[in-house]
């Protein structure tokens, strides 16, 4: 509790320094007079805040420094690579050349049609992936049986390691024994065709196998948000009338609204820095049609050792990322001002 004192005042007509009343306590009933006043709390004894400052950088060292080298040192290494003409070789010198990797960039066909098929692999990937995953969240949110079961199994692809799946649906899609040809056969809708190696099949066949290998995770982010919406307000909404789009569209939507703006543009961002699961599947062809901007870069550096050029590739993906990050980041700030 806080302690309070008197301020004495002393006058010809409060001879005993201003407290009158039982006890002293001045006033009625014992509440104490208007010129109390509470005292505030005392400065904290010096030297603790910068003690405390000390730790809490101790505490946090273990964790930044990993970041700093394993993350913030290559990024910064790879952006001044950029600049220069590294080339693999021992004996080759590397000269600081400014910006002629990156006027190379601007007049390079191949680098800018990988780039549009990224951003095509990337909005064919994440907008499936989002509306498959909120049809599967809101399944998994009803009071079924079994549902702990079917959860578990929703999760599957994404515990499997993107190397793993993607051999896997390359057996899917072979060309002689794979069950996609296979059922088509069987079926009598045609002999099946080389999926993975056609250059009108190719890019669809891996976008396909995209949405599958990431839809767990937006699924996940999505269910524990329709989890945590009030039962009690769709009960309301209901009562008075509203269907099931309704209550959707006035009800679920704005809670989770904030989560599917979150997850979209992290999908976004995850599916255009794509590499692993596309190199397993086609490596990039057939032809380029799914060379990716990732691919790409991959190929000049280790495959022609054009080390300065692939980090100045590298450079214009991060600033393209940096920049759906920015647009990201001010909606969202726009729509909290905004409520």
């Amino acid at each position: 509790m806080t302690s309070v004192t008197a301020t004495k005042r002393s006058g010809p007509d409060d001879p005993h320094g201003g407290c009158s009343g039982r006890d002293g306590q001045g006033g009625q009933g014992g509440r104490p007079p208007r010129f109390w006043r509470a005292e505030p709390p005392g400065p904290p004894p010096r030297g603790l805040g910068g003690l405390g400052d000390r730790a809490a950088w101790f505490l946090v060292l273990p964790a930044l420094i990993p970041i700093l080298i394993l993350s913030v040192g290559p990024l910064l290494y790879g952006i001044a690579l950029a600049f220069t003409d590294a080339q693999s070789g021992r004996t080759r010198s590397t000269q600081w050349i400014g910006t002629l990797n990156f006027q190379d960039l601007l007049h390079d066909t191949l680098f800018w049609d990988s780039f549009r098929i990224g951003l095509v692999w990337a909005v064919g990937v994440t907008v499936p992936q989002f509306l498959l995953a909120l049809g599967l969240a809101l399944l998994l949110n009803q009071n079924l049986r079994l549902r702990w079961l079917a959860r578990a199994l929703a999760i599957v692809p994404w515990a499997m390691p993107e190397v793993v799946v993607g051999i896997m649906w390359r057996l899917v899609y072979n060309p002689d024994a794979g069950i996609l040809n296979e059922t088509i056969r069987d079926l009598g809708l045609g002999d099946g065709r080389d999926w993975l190696t056609g250059l009108a099949t190719a890019l669809p066949a891996v976008i396909l196998v995209g949405i599958w290998a990431g839809m767990p995770q937006t699924t996940v982010a999505l269910l524990a948000g329709l989890q945590n919406t009030p039962r009690e307000l769709h009960e309301a909404a209901a009562l008075d009338g509203a269907g099931a789009w309704r209550r959707f569209r006035t009800v679920t939507w704005p809670a989770i609204k904030p989560i599917a703006l979150a997850i979209s543009a992290l999908n976004l961002i995850w599916n255009f820095n794509s590499f692993a699961l596309v190199y397993v599947l086609t490596s990039g062809g057939p032809g380029g049609r799914t060379r990716l901007p990732m691919l790409f870069a991959y190929e000049e550096a280790f495959r022609y050792g054009q080390f300065g050029y692939a980090a100045a590739m590298g450079c214009v993906m991060v600033a393209v990322i940096s920049v759906l990050l920015a647009l990201f980041l001010v909606g969202r700030l726009r729509g909290g001002e905004d409520r």
